[in-house]
């Protein structure tokens, strides 16, 4: 299969959520090769009519319920979009997929980009490969962890051409500020507490978004059907070490700020309900067999992180102006 960026049509289906705001859009929104639709993946008759109209090539699943603090309040929420939305896009995209003609049937694919919380919570070694038995421990993880089986179980069962991609956290410009490094920064410009969950010496891996979308394009282009590639930035980093980080960025950026030096604004409450300790990805695989690799480090890719929400305070405005107010989410009873 080839994707050529320059010459390929993309539909852009978005439910606009909470998370949603065609503000992020607005760079490409003219752009003629970009179409965006209102709806749901769980909608058969919005997907099959896309399905109809523009007959595509590929479809990327990138659709889901993320957060985990969410899926601690209301778990039935990440079962209807993750789950049963991703049954239901796959059921309409088998369909489709069936009526093609045999060639374009073997140039299809459907990739599903999943998350390395699926397999849970390593101890102090190791590092998740694609044969690491799924493991979730929220209720997020567990969801995607389903639709991981449901993708697998389309292809084995129908010969549904799927790929996914399992990647580690992500960060840069246009996250959504209730992921813990934009919240960071806000709160950080602010003079609000950043708050840090337990001792702050949870470890993950951080994946810069340019370099995500990069390993998708690379994956549809050269994947193998029916497999996994995990997606990991060689950047596994501490809550505390990420605040730090940004702590010291704003600093430099803004020394106009009145609550400087940031970390004085560095708060430790009560650690997350099932808070897994450690995530840590071996991209082995994506590297050997796709020839891709990270192209930024996490100290060039966070320094251009923070100068983007320094730059953009009108898209944060813009997208917090509804009911997320950057207020703690995921609290059990005992801790509200």
């Amino acid at each position: 299969m080839t994707v050529s960026s320059s010459s390929t049509r993309v539909i852009n289906l978005d439910k606009l959520t909470y998370a949603g705001n065609l503000d992020s859009l607005e760079p490409i929104w003219n752009h003629p090769q970009h179409v965006f639709v209102e709806g749901d993946i769980g909608d058969p008759a919005i997907v099959d009519q896309i399905f109809n109209e523009y007959s595509p090539d590929a479809v990327i699943n990138f659709a889901a319920e993320s957060h985990v603090d969410r899926s601690i309040d209301s778990p039935a929420e990440f079962i209807q979009t993750n789950v049963f939305g991703t049954c239901r896009l796959l059921e309409s995209t088998k369909s489709y997929w069936q009526n093609l003609s045999e060639d374009l049937q073997q140039e299809f694919r459907f990739l599903h980009v999943s998350t390395d919380e699926v397999y849970g919570s390593l101890g102090k070694t190791g590092y998740f490969t694609e044969s690491t038995s799924f493991s979730p421990n929220s209720p997020y993880a567990a969801s995607k962890a389903s639709s991981d089986h449901f993708v697998r179980a389309f292809h084995k069962t129908y010969g549904l051409p799927t790929l996914t991609t399992t990647c580690s956290n992500n960060y840069g410009p246009y996250q959504f500020p209730e992921k813990l490094i934009p919240l960071m920064i806000l709160n950080a410009i602010d003079g609000k507490p950043m708050p840090i969950y337990g001792d702050g010496l949870n470890i993950r891996d951080w994946l810069y978004v340019e370099d995500h979308c990069r390993a998708i394009h690379t994956v549809l282009e050269k994947g193998r059907v029916g497999q996994t590639n995990n997606v990991g930035g060689n950047s596994k980093k501490t809550n505390r070490e990420i605040v730090d980080t940004i702590c010291k960025l704003i600093d430099e950026m803004r020394p106009d700020l009145a609550h400087t030096p940031c970390s004085s604004l560095i708060t430790f409450v009560n650690d997350r309900p099932g808070h897994d300790r450690r995530y840590a990805i071996d991209p082995t695989k994506i590297r050997d067999e796709l020839g891709w690799e990270p192209a930024q480090t996490f100290e060039s890719g966070i320094e251009e992180t923070v100068a983007w929400y320094l730059g953009n305070t009108k898209w944060v405005d813009n997208v917090t102006s509804g009911n997320y107010q950057r207020e703690r989410l995921g609290l059990t009873p005992t801790q509200a």
